[in-house]
């Protein structure tokens, strides 16, 4: 199978994990600090990556001590925000405005890869841009018109918005340095600094959390399993899978399928209906993302069939 349909498919796999994220910080919230939420999930999948990292680790010979200064700014710029901010500003504001505030995601990792890797919007791009965005707003259009953006929530939409910020940094960076390094290297090191810099928090504002274990509910343990399995470590080696095979771009647009997948685990989870507007909106969403990923997949196709008519030529 070709790589780049390989990598479009560990991106559906991805964001379909992403879209998980809401509803499970939604099951721990009641028993665990928002701070623990994203330490302990963090800290449990470090741990579970280190005997398959070793041998990465030793095999190459690109590492430079130097890059740890990359992992660190990823760890303070990238998955700090994205995690943590998120996390808060969710408490603080509404479902309906971080479910708003996080559809920017898309663009900011397409301008972020505009800006820092020097790619391209090609008109079918924009094209598919366009779509999304329309279905973005079907899909969004009762939160829209319920949501509320007054003083109460300034603070936490912020750190929303933060977040998205982050994560959109996260995406483009990784791209930048995914040849020189395993997924599970650019993992690892991420979390590491990233546990360093949580663990203090965690220590001084909810420290009870370590004699509270006993006590979590199976919603709780349910909740922290998937942030441990799938938001924190399968949907990000799939991401950085991805990310050596298509641009940073291709990852933002498929960002948008985080909406798509939401819609059902919410009626799943949530036991919330799908209006008809929702329906028609996810269904530009997967149009739009399909669209880009069968065209581009022709056009990647094609210099491979020119070289090899060539090569058979000669």
């Amino acid at each position: 199978m070709n790589k780049s349909m390989t990598s479009w498919m560990a991106l559906f796999a991805c964001n379909l994990m992403w879209a998980l994220q809401f509803t499970c910080i939604k099951l721990v919230q009641d028993q665990i600090g928002a701070f623990s939420t994203v330490f302990i999930p963090m800290l449990v999948a470090t741990i579970f990556m280190l005997p398959f990292v070793y041998k990465d680790v030793r095999a190459n010979k690109k590492r430079k001590l130097s890059d740890l200064k990359i992992f660190l700014l990823l760890a303070i710029v990238g998955q700090f925000p994205a995690q943590v901010l998120t996390t808060f500003g969710t408490q603080q504001s509404t479902a309906s405005n971080a479910s708003i505030i996080s559809l920017t995601l898309p663009v900011i990792s397409a301008l972020m890869a505009v800006i820092f890797l020097k790619e391209k919007m090609t008109v079918l791009r924009w094209v598919s841009f366009a779509i999304a965005i329309v279905g973005v707003v079907l899909c969004s259009l009762n939160d829209i018109m319920g949501s509320s953006f007054n003083a109460q929530y300034i603070l936490g939409n912020l750190l929303i918005f933060s977040g998205v910020l982050g994560s959109g940094f996260y995406n483009t960076i990784c791209k930048k340095i995914a040849n020189d390094y395993t997924q599970m290297e650019m993992l690892f090191y991420t979390y590491i600094f990233m546990v360093a810099l949580l663990f203090p928090f965690v220590w001084h504002y909810e420290r009870n959390i370590f004699n509270a274990f006993p006590t979590f509910t199976t919603s709780t343990w349910v909740g922290l399993s998937l942030l441990t399995v799938f938001h924190n470590f399968l949907s990000m080696i799939l991401l950085f899978t991805a990310l050596k095979h298509v641009e940073a771009i291709q990852v933002a647009f498929s960002n948008f399928l985080i909406t798509f997948f939401g819609l059902p685990i919410a009626v799943i989870f949530l036991h919330e209906k799908l209006s008809l507007a929702s329906i028609i909106g996810g269904s530009l969403l997967l149009l739009s993302t399909i669209a880009i990923t069968v065209w581009e997949f022709k056009q990647n196709r094609k210099p491979s069939a020119e070289k090899l008519i060539r090569q058979t030529t000669i």
